[in-house]
């Protein structure tokens, strides 16, 4: 049974007026069109190596030692049977952008990304937390597989505090010490914060054996910056406003969010995480689709 595309439409969600219905909707639908979930973490802690016998799950087979042997190795690790997730939601003000063309905003996008991969996580009996942050970490409840997990994330995300400003580097580094073995770790926020900050803090996850995913959320404004008249644009989390002609810079100005996109894909990639930009007027079953195909891969 595949799910109905209304259970993902951003139009559609943005009707439904209660936060828990939405999240309920959407992961009802999403979950209908699954036979499995492809959460599960891949870099905990390595144990050791055994031959291949018949019907054992050929993702685990280490290829490397099969170009070196012509003979099938499975990776084992001590503890992959207990998957701790840890969702983290930046729910600073630019994240509460939301453009003409949006029927959410960014953090409302968010918060059903973080719902639905938790009512996953929840439903292959594995544990998730979740993680709130702005200007430090806001929330912070630790991983059950309990489902009323569940319904406590809603609770958070309905009448959490928000915060102007992100410090996401210096946040991350918080949760990473808070976090005492290797763990699933979902990033969900606008990224817009230094670069290389951003990477460095994902190079010590790196080294503390996260396998981490990163959900870059952007409103269509801020990459096709479609605007055509004289304006004032004001600062959601730095006090000041720039008055400038869109015309004369929206080319300069595409050029840059897009390269600014493609340095913190890059670094993911070269650190061997997962990295997907979502708009906030994609339909949630393309934004979750790619995520889950690219888990299974």
């Amino acid at each position: 049974m595949k799910p109905s595309p209304a259970y993902f439409d951003p139009e559609t969600l943005s009707k439904i007026a209660s936060l828990d219905l939405r999240a309920r909707t959407l992961v009802e639908g999403l979950t209908a069109g699954l036979h499995r979930s492809p959460l599960r973490g891949h870099s905990i802690e390595f144990a050791q190596h055994r031959e291949y016998v018949a019907g054992d799950d050929l993702r685990q087979v280490d290829w490397k030692v099969y170009a070196r042997s012509d003979k099938h190795y499975l990776k084992q690790y001590e503890d992959e049977t207990n998957l701790a997730c840890y969702v983290l939601v930046d729910q600073s003000a630019s994240m509460l952008y939301q453009g003409e063309q949006s029927f959410l905003n960014k953090l409302q996008y968010a918060q059903l990304i973080a719902c639905s991969i938790s009512y996953l996580v929840i439903s292959q009996q594995d544990s998730v937390g979740l993680v709130t942050f702005s200007a430090g970490i806001d929330e912070w409840l630790p991983p059950l597989s309990s489902p009323s997990q569940f319904d406590d994330m809603i609770r958070i995300f309905e009448h959490g505090n928000h915060r102007p400003l992100t410090q996401l580097a210096r946040t991350l580094e918080a949760v990473l010490k808070r976090i005492r073995k290797p763990s699933l770790l979902f990033l969900i926020s606008d990224l817009l914060c230094d670069v290389d900050g951003l990477l460095t803090t994902l190079r010590l996850a790196r080294y503390a054996r996260h396998d981490v995913m990163v959900m870059q959320v952007l409103d269509s404004d801020e990459l096709l910056f479609p605007f055509d008249q004289l304006g004032r644009f004001e600062g959601m989390e730095e006090p000041g406003h720039l008055v400038t002609d869109p015309v004369m810079i929206g080319g300069a100005y595409r050029k840059a969010a897009e390269e600014y996109c493609k340095q913190i894909e890059l670094g993911c990639r070269q650190l061997e995480f997962d990295y997907f930009l979502t708009r906030t007027d994609t339909p949630l079953t393309t934004c979750l689709s790619q995520a889950l195909a690219a888990r299974r891969r």
